[in-house]
């Protein structure tokens, strides 16, 4: 019998943090979103919304009065930008997240991180959750996530019931990310490096279905306090095929042509210093961190996930294309493409 709680999700008007509020209504519980914006689908499908900054500590505070878990998902994604607006969100904001949690009795938090906090430029080969963190990183988001993660685990090792999800490449109907980021730059793609490197994705319902089986699970066994995870489809793919997957949708043909990953590399280096000499703030064409990304393998073994968290992807690869053809047909018909 699953029991009706007081939930907060930080960042409810994502991609993921709806789905995984939607998930929460159906179980029943009682379901308020955290964000800066305001989300119609949000206030028609009943969940109270406060809008406010994750780095202002008593708008945080305020927002995790009376709340039995948070699901903490908000953060800045993306690979360019100033450090310190990626600090702010989600170094600043986690810590915000667990001070609020902690002076208002919160009894779990959930928090989403991602498999890039251990992402060194090299392939990332069935790992599991013992990797380290590498010494030096590429981008502002995998850093500011790698320290947010540490904050969050070692509060679940002392007054904070919490554990740490990495998603890896979420995708599905609704994406307004990935998926349509590959189309934008549909007439523009090039096969970087020699095609063969494999990569895990995770569609949307399962990586939803991870984080509420995440808190079921704490809530049962707190010795996982302050536990890792990694969770995907459990099925890895070559990543062009999948690239080619989502154009082939679309109504694109798959990728032609390609360019060496050290050539792929070098442009992203080029490119990172003439943005930053020139000051310019719009994400450069490539940089060393996408490079390295679309050039490398990185799948992981989620065998811990699925002998704690009792995980497993209910939704194939095969049935979750299917979805999102559909989905993007209905979104064609009405222009939202």
């Amino acid at each position: 019998m699953i029991t009706r709680e007081n939930v907060l999700v930080t960042g409810g008007g994502g991609f993921l943090g709806k789905a995984i509020i939607k998930k929460l209504l159906k179980n029943g519980n009682y379901v308020k979103s955290f964000s800066r914006n305001y989300y119609p689908e949000l206030k028609d499908i009943g969940v109270s919304q406060i809008q406010g900054d994750i780095s202002h500590a008593n708008a945080v505070k305020k927002a995790c009065k009376n709340i039995d878990v948070v699901y903490h998902v908000a953060a800045k994604t993306g690979i360019w930008g100033n450090f310190s607006n990626y600090f702010k969100v989600n170094v600043l904001g986690t810590t915000n997240v667990i001070k609020s949690c902690l002076n208002n009795k919160v009894a779990r938090l959930v928090y989403t991180s991602s498999p890039s906090v251990v992402f060194d430029g090299n392939d990332l080969k069935g790992i599991n959750e013992s990797a380290s963190y590498p010494r030096k990183y590429y981008a502002h988001y995998p850093k500011t996530k790698a320290m947010a993660e540490k904050l969050v685990k070692n509060a679940g090792y002392k007054d904070l019931k919490t554990i740490i999800l990495r998603p890896h490449l979420i995708w599905g109907p609704g994406d307004n990310h990935l998926f349509p980021r590959i189309i934008k730059k549909a007439s523009k793609l090039k096969i970087l490096g020699n095609r063969k490197n494999f990569v895990d994705t995770i569609y949307i319902d399962n990586a939803a279905d991870a984080h509420i089986l995440a808190n079921h699970s704490l809530k049962k066994n707190p010795l996982l306090s302050g536990n890792i995870y990694f969770i995907s489809q459990d099925e890895p793919i070559l990543l062009w095929d999948m690239i080619d997957k989502f154009l082939n949708i679309a109504g694109f043909p798959s990728v032609k042509g390609s360019v060496p990953a050290w050539t792929a590399w070098f442009m992203g280096f080029l490119f990172e210093f003439l943005f930053f000499l020139l000051k310019l703030e719009q994400e450069p064409p490539m940089t060393r961190f996408l490079a390295k990304e679309l050039t490398t393998s990185h799948w992981f073994d989620i065998s811990k996930a699925k002998k704690d968290l009792g995980y497993s992807p209910d939704i194939s690869t095969k049935e979750g294309l299917y979805r999102l053809k559909k989905w993007f047909k209905s979104q064609s018909n009405k222009n939202n493409f």
